[in-house]
Protein backbone atom coordinates (compact mmCIF):
# COMPACT_ATOMS: atom_id res chain seq x y z
CA UNK A 1 0.00 0.00 0.00
CA UNK A 2 1.19 3.76 -0.63
CA UNK A 3 0.93 6.48 1.74
CA UNK A 4 -2.55 8.06 2.70
CA UNK A 5 -1.81 12.06 2.93
CA UNK A 6 -5.58 12.34 3.56
CA UNK A 7 -5.78 12.43 7.26
CA UNK A 8 -3.12 15.46 7.55
CA UNK A 9 -2.85 17.33 11.23
CA UNK A 10 -1.34 20.41 11.55
CA UNK A 11 1.20 21.50 14.44
CA UNK A 12 -2.10 21.91 16.80
CA UNK A 13 -0.98 18.70 18.81
CA UNK A 14 -3.54 16.81 18.02
CA UNK A 15 -2.64 13.02 17.71
CA UNK A 16 -4.02 10.43 15.35
CA UNK A 17 -4.17 8.09 18.31
CA UNK A 18 -6.47 10.73 20.57
CA UNK A 19 -9.78 10.86 18.69
CA UNK A 20 -10.10 7.63 19.24
CA UNK A 21 -8.67 6.42 22.40
CA UNK A 22 -11.56 5.99 24.50
CA UNK A 23 -13.27 3.46 21.99
CA UNK A 24 -10.09 1.85 21.58
CA UNK A 25 -9.86 1.18 24.90
CA UNK A 26 -13.58 0.33 25.81
CA UNK A 27 -13.29 -2.55 23.38
CA UNK A 28 -12.93 -6.55 24.11
CA UNK A 29 -9.87 -8.13 23.02
CA UNK A 30 -10.16 -11.10 20.57
CA UNK A 31 -9.50 -14.62 21.16
CA UNK A 32 -5.99 -14.35 19.02
CA UNK A 33 -5.00 -11.20 20.14
CA UNK A 34 -5.13 -13.07 24.06
CA UNK A 35 -3.29 -15.63 23.14
CA UNK A 36 -0.68 -13.72 20.83
CA UNK A 37 -0.32 -10.56 23.40
CA UNK A 38 -0.73 -12.98 27.05
CA UNK A 39 2.93 -12.92 27.54
CA UNK A 40 3.67 -9.09 27.36
CA UNK A 41 -0.14 -7.98 28.95
CA UNK A 42 0.92 -9.94 32.53
CA UNK A 43 3.83 -8.00 32.78
CA UNK A 44 3.26 -5.05 35.47
CA UNK A 45 2.80 -1.77 34.02
CA UNK A 46 1.02 -2.95 31.14
CA UNK A 47 -2.36 -5.17 31.24
CA UNK A 48 -5.08 -4.92 29.14
CA UNK A 49 -5.55 -1.56 28.76
CA UNK A 50 -1.41 -0.58 27.69
CA UNK A 51 -2.18 -3.66 24.97
CA UNK A 52 -5.27 -1.88 24.08
CA UNK A 53 -3.31 1.33 23.18
CA UNK A 54 -0.65 -0.29 21.47
CA UNK A 55 -3.49 -2.02 19.29
CA UNK A 56 -4.89 1.63 18.88
CA UNK A 57 -1.86 3.11 18.00
CA UNK A 58 0.36 4.16 14.73
CA UNK A 59 4.11 4.14 14.36
CA UNK A 60 6.10 5.16 11.50
CA UNK A 61 9.75 3.47 10.89
CA UNK A 62 11.79 5.64 8.68
CA UNK A 63 14.50 3.37 7.49
CA UNK A 64 13.98 -0.36 6.58
CA UNK A 65 17.72 -1.20 7.27
CA UNK A 66 19.88 -2.10 10.43
CA UNK A 67 18.18 -0.20 12.67
CA UNK A 68 14.51 -0.24 11.40
CA UNK A 69 14.39 -3.94 10.84
CA UNK A 70 14.93 -4.86 14.38
CA UNK A 71 12.93 -2.10 15.68
CA UNK A 72 10.48 -3.32 13.43
CA UNK A 73 9.92 -7.00 13.94
CA UNK A 74 9.28 -6.02 18.19
CA UNK A 75 6.92 -3.34 17.11
CA UNK A 76 4.85 -5.45 15.63
CA UNK A 77 5.21 -8.54 17.74
CA UNK A 78 3.93 -6.39 20.83
CA UNK A 79 0.72 -5.64 18.58
CA UNK A 80 1.13 -2.17 17.51
CA UNK A 81 -2.26 -1.88 15.66
CA UNK A 82 -0.55 0.46 12.20
CA UNK A 83 2.92 0.36 11.11
CA UNK A 84 4.00 2.48 8.52
CA UNK A 85 7.68 1.99 7.10
CA UNK A 86 9.58 4.57 4.34
CA UNK A 87 12.85 3.80 2.87
CA UNK A 88 13.52 4.44 -1.03
CA UNK A 89 16.00 1.95 -1.52
CA UNK A 90 16.33 -2.38 -2.31
CA UNK A 91 17.73 -5.14 -0.69
CA UNK A 92 21.54 -5.97 -1.12
CA UNK A 93 23.76 -8.53 -0.28
CA UNK A 94 25.85 -6.95 1.98
CA UNK A 95 22.62 -5.78 3.62
CA UNK A 96 21.85 -9.32 5.36
CA UNK A 97 24.27 -9.92 7.74
CA UNK A 98 22.60 -6.97 10.05
CA UNK A 99 19.35 -6.24 8.72
CA UNK A 100 17.61 -8.98 9.99
CA UNK A 101 13.82 -8.43 8.50
CA UNK A 102 15.52 -9.06 4.87
CA UNK A 103 16.72 -12.20 3.53
CA UNK A 104 18.70 -13.19 0.24
CA UNK A 105 15.43 -14.35 -1.13
CA UNK A 106 14.90 -11.15 -1.45
CA UNK A 107 17.69 -9.52 -2.74
CA UNK A 108 16.31 -6.35 -5.52
CA UNK A 109 13.09 -6.12 -3.94
CA UNK A 110 12.32 -3.04 -2.40
CA UNK A 111 13.62 -2.65 1.52
CA UNK A 112 9.85 -1.51 2.78
CA UNK A 113 8.14 -4.15 0.91
CA UNK A 114 10.67 -6.93 2.09
CA UNK A 115 10.50 -6.31 5.24
CA UNK A 116 6.66 -6.00 5.61
CA UNK A 117 6.62 -9.10 4.35
CA UNK A 118 8.68 -10.45 6.77
CA UNK A 119 6.55 -8.67 9.44
CA UNK A 120 3.04 -10.28 8.30
CA UNK A 121 4.80 -13.78 8.53
CA UNK A 122 5.42 -12.88 12.40
CA UNK A 123 1.99 -11.32 12.96
CA UNK A 124 -0.80 -10.57 10.41
CA UNK A 125 -3.10 -8.42 12.60
CA UNK A 126 -1.18 -4.99 12.04
CA UNK A 127 -1.91 -3.37 9.37
CA UNK A 128 1.50 -2.42 7.38
CA UNK A 129 2.05 0.82 5.10
CA UNK A 130 4.64 1.07 2.83
CA UNK A 131 5.93 4.26 2.07
CA UNK A 132 8.39 3.31 -0.55
CA UNK A 133 10.37 6.38 -1.15
CA UNK A 134 12.75 8.62 0.37
CA UNK A 135 11.59 10.91 3.13
CA UNK A 136 12.30 14.69 1.56
CA UNK A 137 11.14 18.11 3.56
CA UNK A 138 8.53 18.20 0.67
CA UNK A 139 7.01 14.67 1.83
CA UNK A 140 7.95 14.37 5.20
CA UNK A 141 4.80 16.41 7.11
CA UNK A 142 2.28 14.44 4.88
CA UNK A 143 3.91 11.35 6.05
CA UNK A 144 4.56 12.23 9.77
CA UNK A 145 0.88 13.22 10.42
CA UNK A 146 -0.47 10.18 9.76
CA UNK A 147 1.44 8.77 12.68
CA UNK A 148 1.33 8.70 16.79
CA UNK A 149 5.00 8.47 17.09
CA UNK A 150 8.07 8.23 14.67
CA UNK A 151 11.01 5.88 15.07
CA UNK A 152 13.96 7.32 13.43
CA UNK A 153 16.13 4.33 12.22
CA UNK A 154 18.31 6.38 9.31
CA UNK A 155 21.89 7.11 8.80
CA UNK A 156 22.70 10.45 8.07
CA UNK A 157 22.56 13.96 10.16
CA UNK A 158 20.26 15.48 7.54
CA UNK A 159 17.39 13.54 7.80
CA UNK A 160 17.84 13.36 11.60
CA UNK A 161 17.03 17.26 11.56
CA UNK A 162 14.51 17.06 9.27
CA UNK A 163 12.08 14.48 10.88
CA UNK A 164 12.99 16.08 14.22
CA UNK A 165 11.99 19.39 13.15
CA UNK A 166 8.83 17.63 11.44
CA UNK A 167 8.23 16.06 14.58
CA UNK A 168 8.08 19.32 16.67
CA UNK A 169 5.68 21.01 14.59
CA UNK A 170 3.09 18.17 14.18
CA UNK A 171 3.75 17.50 17.66
CA UNK A 172 5.03 13.57 17.73
CA UNK A 173 7.37 12.32 20.27
CA UNK A 174 10.38 10.90 18.65
CA UNK A 175 12.71 7.82 19.30
CA UNK A 176 15.97 8.25 17.63
CA UNK A 177 18.71 6.41 17.37
CA UNK A 178 22.19 5.58 15.49
CA UNK A 179 25.31 3.31 15.14
CA UNK A 180 28.04 2.86 13.26
CA UNK A 181 31.24 0.69 13.27
CA UNK A 182 31.50 -0.51 17.06
CA UNK A 183 29.30 2.13 18.95
CA UNK A 184 25.72 3.28 19.06
CA UNK A 185 23.23 5.49 20.78
CA UNK A 186 19.97 6.01 21.22
CA UNK A 187 17.16 9.10 22.65
CA UNK A 188 13.90 10.15 23.22
CA UNK A 189 12.48 13.34 22.19
CA UNK A 190 9.95 15.64 22.24
CA UNK A 191 8.23 13.12 24.94
CA UNK A 192 5.57 13.97 26.12
CA UNK A 193 5.15 16.00 22.91
CA UNK A 194 5.07 20.05 23.62
CA UNK A 195 3.74 22.82 21.26
CA UNK A 196 6.60 24.93 19.48
CA UNK A 197 7.62 28.08 21.26
CA UNK A 198 6.77 26.59 24.94
CA UNK A 199 9.97 26.16 27.00
CA UNK A 200 10.63 25.48 30.60
CA UNK A 201 13.68 22.91 31.51
CA UNK A 202 10.96 20.08 32.47
CA UNK A 203 10.13 19.67 28.78
CA UNK A 204 11.60 17.07 26.91
CA UNK A 205 14.33 18.01 24.18
CA UNK A 206 14.59 18.38 20.74
CA UNK A 207 17.04 16.68 18.43
CA UNK A 208 18.59 20.24 17.78
CA UNK A 209 18.46 20.85 21.61
CA UNK A 210 20.53 18.54 22.08
CA UNK A 211 22.69 18.33 18.84
CA UNK A 212 22.88 22.08 17.92
CA UNK A 213 25.33 21.82 15.32
CA UNK A 214 26.13 18.71 12.68
CA UNK A 215 28.80 16.46 12.97
CA UNK A 216 31.92 18.05 10.86
CA UNK A 217 31.49 16.30 6.97
CA UNK A 218 35.03 14.73 7.45
CA UNK A 219 33.70 12.54 10.08
CA UNK A 220 29.88 11.49 8.40
CA UNK A 221 30.50 8.11 6.72
CA UNK A 222 27.64 5.32 6.24
CA UNK A 223 28.26 2.04 6.84
CA UNK A 224 29.13 1.23 3.78
CA UNK A 225 32.42 3.18 4.31
CA UNK A 226 32.79 2.60 7.93
CA UNK A 227 31.86 -0.48 8.91
CA UNK A 228 29.06 -2.02 11.29
CA UNK A 229 28.85 -4.63 13.27
CA UNK A 230 25.15 -6.27 13.12
CA UNK A 231 24.89 -7.06 17.21
CA UNK A 232 25.48 -3.31 17.63
CA UNK A 233 22.72 -2.01 15.15
CA UNK A 234 20.57 -4.66 16.32
CA UNK A 235 21.07 -3.32 20.17
CA UNK A 236 19.79 -0.20 19.35
CA UNK A 237 17.24 -1.40 16.95
CA UNK A 238 15.69 -3.13 19.92
CA UNK A 239 16.21 -0.73 22.46
CA UNK A 240 13.94 1.69 20.21
CA UNK A 241 11.45 -0.27 20.09
CA UNK A 242 11.29 -0.81 23.78
CA UNK A 243 11.07 2.74 24.26
CA UNK A 244 8.58 3.12 21.42
CA UNK A 245 6.26 0.86 23.42
CA UNK A 246 6.64 2.08 27.11
CA UNK A 247 5.32 5.64 25.23
CA UNK A 248 2.79 4.18 23.47
CA UNK A 249 1.70 1.79 26.32
CA UNK A 250 1.63 4.39 28.90
CA UNK A 251 -0.01 7.26 26.34
CA UNK A 252 2.33 9.33 26.89
CA UNK A 253 2.51 10.12 23.00
CA UNK A 254 -0.77 11.72 23.31
CA UNK A 255 -0.36 15.57 23.68
CA UNK A 256 -1.64 17.77 26.58
CA UNK A 257 -4.85 19.72 26.07
CA UNK A 258 -3.67 22.35 28.27
CA UNK A 259 -1.45 24.00 25.47
CA UNK A 260 -0.86 27.23 27.45
CA UNK A 261 1.38 25.49 30.09
CA UNK A 262 2.90 22.77 28.27
CA UNK A 263 2.21 18.81 29.22
CA UNK A 264 0.75 17.98 32.47
CA UNK A 265 2.84 14.82 32.66
CA UNK A 266 6.52 14.91 32.57
CA UNK A 267 8.67 12.42 31.11
CA UNK A 268 11.84 11.19 33.35
CA UNK A 269 15.22 13.18 32.42
CA UNK A 270 16.28 12.91 28.90
CA UNK A 271 19.11 10.18 29.02
CA UNK A 272 21.50 9.78 25.92
CA UNK A 273 22.33 5.97 26.01
CA UNK A 274 25.84 4.99 24.54
CA UNK A 275 26.59 1.60 23.31
CA UNK A 276 30.27 0.37 23.10
CA UNK A 277 31.08 -3.15 21.47
CA UNK A 278 35.08 -3.81 21.95
CA UNK A 279 36.09 -6.37 19.76
CA UNK A 280 39.43 -6.28 20.87
CA UNK A 281 38.74 -7.48 24.36
CA UNK A 282 38.32 -10.90 25.65
CA UNK A 283 36.74 -9.58 28.84
CA UNK A 284 33.80 -7.07 29.35
CA UNK A 285 32.96 -7.15 25.67
CA UNK A 286 30.20 -4.61 25.99
CA UNK A 287 29.52 -1.35 27.98
CA UNK A 288 26.96 0.85 28.58
CA UNK A 289 26.55 4.70 29.43
CA UNK A 290 23.73 6.95 30.21
CA UNK A 291 24.46 10.76 29.92
CA UNK A 292 21.75 13.22 30.82
CA UNK A 293 20.76 15.58 28.70
CA UNK A 294 18.74 18.91 29.12
CA UNK A 295 15.78 20.00 28.55
CA UNK A 296 14.06 22.43 26.07
CA UNK A 297 16.44 25.57 25.28
CA UNK A 298 14.76 28.71 24.91
CA UNK A 299 17.17 29.85 21.58
CA UNK A 300 16.43 26.83 20.08
CA UNK A 301 15.88 27.16 16.23
CA UNK A 302 13.23 24.49 16.02
CA UNK A 303 11.25 24.21 19.62
CA UNK A 304 12.54 27.29 20.94
CA UNK A 305 10.27 30.36 21.82
CA UNK A 306 11.69 32.86 19.05
CA UNK A 307 11.52 29.67 16.30
CA UNK A 308 10.05 30.84 13.15
CA UNK A 309 10.19 27.15 11.56
CA UNK A 310 7.24 26.26 9.82
CA UNK A 311 5.89 23.20 8.05
CA UNK A 312 5.46 25.19 4.78
CA UNK A 313 9.07 26.51 4.87
CA UNK A 314 9.93 23.50 5.42
CA UNK A 315 8.38 21.92 2.18
CA UNK A 316 9.77 25.31 0.63
CA UNK A 317 13.37 24.56 1.42
CA UNK A 318 13.78 26.34 4.05
CA UNK A 319 15.94 25.38 6.33
CA UNK A 320 18.56 23.69 3.55
CA UNK A 321 18.99 20.35 5.67
CA UNK A 322 21.43 19.30 3.12
CA UNK A 323 23.60 22.95 3.15
CA UNK A 324 22.89 22.98 7.24
CA UNK A 325 24.92 19.55 7.28
CA UNK A 326 27.65 20.68 5.15
CA UNK A 327 26.69 16.86 3.30
CA UNK A 328 29.76 16.03 0.33
CA UNK A 329 28.40 15.45 -3.21
CA UNK A 330 29.93 13.69 -6.04
CA UNK A 331 31.20 16.89 -7.78
CA UNK A 332 34.82 17.95 -8.73
CA UNK A 333 36.44 20.12 -6.66
CA UNK A 334 39.64 20.12 -8.39
CA UNK A 335 40.35 21.59 -11.91
CA UNK A 336 41.19 18.64 -14.63
CA UNK A 337 44.88 19.33 -15.10
CA UNK A 338 45.02 17.60 -11.37
CA UNK A 339 42.93 14.35 -12.02
CA UNK A 340 42.97 11.21 -14.12
CA UNK A 341 41.30 8.02 -14.61
CA UNK A 342 41.70 4.67 -13.29
CA UNK A 343 41.98 3.27 -16.63
CA UNK A 344 44.48 6.29 -18.05
CA UNK A 345 46.48 6.04 -14.76
CA UNK A 346 46.88 1.96 -15.44
CA UNK A 347 47.60 2.61 -18.66
CA UNK A 348 50.05 5.10 -17.97
CA UNK A 349 52.04 2.85 -15.62
CA UNK A 350 51.89 -0.52 -18.06
CA UNK A 351 53.28 1.51 -20.64
CA UNK A 352 55.88 3.20 -18.60
CA UNK A 353 55.19 6.27 -19.46
CA UNK A 354 54.86 7.89 -15.61
CA UNK A 355 57.57 8.55 -14.14
CA UNK A 356 58.88 7.77 -10.17
CA UNK A 357 55.56 8.68 -8.77
CA UNK A 358 53.96 7.79 -5.07
CA UNK A 359 50.68 6.25 -4.82
CA UNK A 360 48.89 7.13 -1.70
CA UNK A 361 45.80 5.19 -0.97
CA UNK A 362 43.67 7.18 1.91
CA UNK A 363 40.91 4.26 2.68
CA UNK A 364 41.18 3.00 6.23
CA UNK A 365 43.49 -0.24 6.99
CA UNK A 366 40.58 -2.49 6.75
CA UNK A 367 39.73 -1.54 3.37
CA UNK A 368 43.20 -1.46 2.25
CA UNK A 369 44.10 -5.04 3.56
CA UNK A 370 41.59 -6.65 0.86
CA UNK A 371 43.69 -5.46 -1.86
CA UNK A 372 45.13 -2.46 -3.09
CA UNK A 373 47.40 -1.45 -6.58
CA UNK A 374 50.81 -2.12 -6.56
CA UNK A 375 52.70 -0.31 -4.79
CA UNK A 376 50.69 1.95 -2.68
CA UNK A 377 51.05 3.73 0.71
CA UNK A 378 48.35 3.41 2.93
CA UNK A 379 47.30 6.85 4.50
CA UNK A 380 43.79 6.32 6.29
CA UNK A 381 42.08 9.81 5.76
CA UNK A 382 40.37 10.12 9.09
CA UNK A 383 44.11 9.84 10.82
CA UNK A 384 45.33 12.13 8.08
CA UNK A 385 42.77 14.91 8.78
CA UNK A 386 43.21 15.27 12.06
CA UNK A 387 46.63 15.22 12.22
CA UNK A 388 46.46 18.05 9.86
CA UNK A 389 44.59 19.60 11.83
CA UNK A 390 46.86 19.47 14.51
CA UNK A 391 50.04 20.30 12.51
CA UNK A 392 47.99 23.50 11.52
CA UNK A 393 46.83 24.95 14.58
CA UNK A 394 50.56 23.71 16.52
CA UNK A 395 52.75 25.04 13.26
CA UNK A 396 54.19 21.49 12.77
CA UNK A 397 54.91 20.68 9.03
CA UNK A 398 54.54 17.70 6.97
CA UNK A 399 56.93 15.68 8.30
CA UNK A 400 55.13 15.47 11.04
CA UNK A 401 52.46 13.40 9.44
CA UNK A 402 53.93 11.73 5.85
CA UNK A 403 56.58 8.76 5.29
CA UNK A 404 59.81 11.18 4.94
CA UNK A 405 59.94 9.09 1.47
CA UNK A 406 56.48 11.31 0.56
CA UNK A 407 58.30 14.72 2.03
CA UNK A 408 61.57 14.20 1.15
CA UNK A 409 60.99 13.82 -2.73
CA UNK A 410 59.65 15.65 -5.34
CA UNK A 411 57.97 12.61 -7.60
CA UNK A 412 54.59 13.36 -7.99
CA UNK A 413 51.63 12.36 -6.09
CA UNK A 414 48.67 10.21 -7.23
CA UNK A 415 46.11 10.08 -4.34
CA UNK A 416 43.11 7.51 -4.33
CA UNK A 417 40.22 6.85 -2.15
CA UNK A 418 37.14 4.76 -2.13
CA UNK A 419 34.64 5.90 -4.51
CA UNK A 420 36.58 9.49 -5.23
CA UNK A 421 35.59 11.83 -2.85
CA UNK A 422 38.35 12.13 0.06
CA UNK A 423 40.96 11.91 -2.17
CA UNK A 424 39.82 14.93 -3.67
CA UNK A 425 40.62 16.49 -0.13
CA UNK A 426 43.65 14.61 0.90
CA UNK A 427 45.07 16.27 -2.78
CA UNK A 428 43.76 20.10 -1.39
CA UNK A 429 45.48 19.52 1.95
CA UNK A 430 48.84 18.20 0.50
CA UNK A 431 48.97 21.43 -1.46
CA UNK A 432 48.05 23.15 1.76
CA UNK A 433 51.04 21.81 2.98
CA UNK A 434 53.14 22.66 0.72
CA UNK A 435 53.88 19.03 -1.13
CA UNK A 436 53.01 20.93 -4.53
CA UNK A 437 56.62 22.87 -3.82
CA UNK A 438 55.04 26.25 -5.37
CA UNK A 439 53.45 24.43 -8.51
CA UNK A 440 56.14 22.78 -9.33
CA UNK A 441 55.33 18.79 -7.88
CA UNK A 442 52.29 17.33 -9.43
CA UNK A 443 49.55 15.93 -7.33
CA UNK A 444 46.87 14.07 -9.23
CA UNK A 445 43.68 12.62 -8.13
CA UNK A 446 42.66 9.38 -9.49
CA UNK A 447 38.95 9.91 -10.72
CA UNK A 448 36.45 7.51 -8.77
CA UNK A 449 38.68 5.66 -6.48
CA UNK A 450 38.86 1.84 -6.03
CA UNK A 451 35.38 1.75 -7.41
CA UNK A 452 36.56 3.23 -10.88
CA UNK A 453 39.23 0.93 -10.87
CA UNK A 454 36.80 -2.63 -10.23
CA UNK A 455 34.98 -1.04 -13.38
CA UNK A 456 37.35 0.49 -15.16
CA UNK A 457 40.43 -1.35 -15.13
CA UNK A 458 40.25 -4.91 -12.77
CA UNK A 459 36.55 -6.48 -12.15
CA UNK A 460 38.21 -8.93 -10.22
CA UNK A 461 39.36 -6.57 -7.50
CA UNK A 462 37.65 -7.11 -3.71
CA UNK A 463 35.76 -3.61 -3.63
CA UNK A 464 34.11 -3.26 -0.28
Amino acid sequence: MGQDTGNHNGANGASVAENSAQDGLARRLTEEEFDRYSRQMIVPGMGKQGQLRLINSRVLIIGAGGLGCPAAQYIAGAGVGTIGIVDGDVVEMSNLHRQVGHATSRIGMKKVDSLISHLRGLNPLPTYIAHPFHLTPQNAADIISQYDLVMDCTDNPATRYLISDVCVLLCRPLVSAASVQKSGQLIVLNCPPTPQGLVDGKYAPCYRCCFRKPPPPSSMVSCGEAGIMGPVVGMMGVAQAGEAIKILASALHIPSQNTENGPERNLQQPTLLIYTYDLDSAVGPYSFRALKMGGRKKNCFACGENSTLTLEGIKAGNPNYEQFCSIPTASCNLPPEERITAAAYHAAKEKGELPEHILLDTREKEHFSFGSIDGAVNLPFGKFLMKAAAVKRGGGSARDILPPEVVDTDAPIFVVCRRGLDSQETVAKLKELGLDKGGKRKIMDIAGGMKAWKEEVDPSFPFI
